[in-house]
């Protein structure tokens, strides 16, 4: 199922919305422990896990963005900056597992944004599977079926 996209006043909010049948705190371990989250997002390494710490990415030519973390409770949100937007993850504890609300918040809608909705749809369909003990065969094959879904979503949107 795609992310729900709306604009609200002067920026867009894209929210995803999974339900994991695992604990919280394995959840949240794959959000914020560097040794899980190089498995579903590799240039992603958390420098310094606080309000006001940084999350760091890796580029890829030597050079390092870095993202700061504007809103952490333990076990419960994790939100950082991502270029001009932002990124938060909720975490809600449910009778089988939990569930992760995941919102990105988007000042301007550009041609990298349906990349980035499918990057994150697809990193949570491999958080899942990791979580799950599988493997996503081809995470390029899943992000180029959900690309052209959030391309159609995004035109509809704009257009509107």
């Amino acid at each position: 199922m795609l992310a729900t996209i709306k604009k609200v006043d002067d920026y867009y909010i894209a929210r995803y919305e999974h339900h994991f049948p695992h604990d919280l705190e394995k959840v949240w371990r794959m959000l914020t422990d560097n040794e899980e989250l190089k498995k579903w997002f590799s240039e992603l390494r958390v420098a310094d896990l606080r309000e006001g710490g940084l999350i760091t990415f890796n580029m890829g030519d030597g050079t390092f963005e870095e993202m700061q973390i504007t809103e952490l409770k333990m076990y419960s949100v994790l939100e950082y900056t991502w270029a001009a937007d932002r990124v938060r993850f909720e975490l809600y504890k449910e009778p089988e597992g939990c569930l992760l609300i995941f919102i990105e918040t988007i000042k301007e809608i550009t041609n990298h944004t349906p990349k980035d909705l499918a990057g994150w749809h697809v990193c949570l369909q491999v958080i899942q599977a990791l979580l799950d003990g599988r493997t996503i065969q081809s995470r390029k094959n899943e992000w180029e079926i959900w690309y052209e879904k959030y391309k159609q979503e995004i035109i509809s949107i704009v257009e509107d």
